[in-house]
């Protein structure tokens, strides 16, 4: 919320010193008259639109900078998460004793690609799809593509205990 907060902060002060500068000459193309306002005031307004300007600049840079921070870290979390899911399927399969040819099905099938599809990509007949798919299934002690997928879930989800909200301090 606060972070929403800057940023129409920064949009709105942007938005005023810009309105500054180019009113005068979109009031001059629209030929509507203003009267003229002392220079000193003139040279101060002028002073504070090119400060507020300024601050939107530095702002924007800041958050830019921020947001890439937060992309790296988010990113970086991403590959470790990729990783250890990789190191789980690996870890999975061996300890099911999938054969090559399973492992690259128990792949595809994680993935979330069809049969039509895996058989495709694999150059082999449906039949022989589900063949593994099945052999997959019996090894893992799983009723379909559904549990499969829950064992590496549910190995990967960390389990925090729910605190209610009466114990929160």
């Amino acid at each position: 919320m606060k972070l929403k907060l800057v940023i129409l902060g920064m949009i709105c002060v942007q938005a005023v010193g810009a309105l500054f500068f180019i009113s005068e000459i979109v009031m001059s193309i629209l030929g509507i008259e203003r009267q003229p306002i002392d220079w000193k005031l003139r040279e101060m307004m002028e002073i504070g639109a090119a400060v507020a300007l300024i601050i939107g600049l530095v702002m924007s840079a800041v958050l830019l900078t921020q947001s890439q921070i937060k992309l790296g870290r988010a990113e970086a979390r991403l590959q470790r998460a990729s990783s250890a899911f990789i190191d789980l399927m690996d870890q999975r399969f061996d300890e099911w004793g999938l054969t090559p040819a399973e492992r690259d099905v128990a792949f595809f099938v994680l993935k979330g690609f069809s049969i039509h599809e895996i058989a495709k990509f694999r150059c082999t007949s449906e039949g022989t799809v589900k063949a593994q798919t099945n052999a997959i299934y019996r090894k893992a002690e799983v009723n379909g593509r559904g549990q499969l997928m829950s064992l590496f879930i549910d190995d990967l989800i960390v389990d925090k205990p729910v605190l209610p909200k009466s114990d929160v301090a």
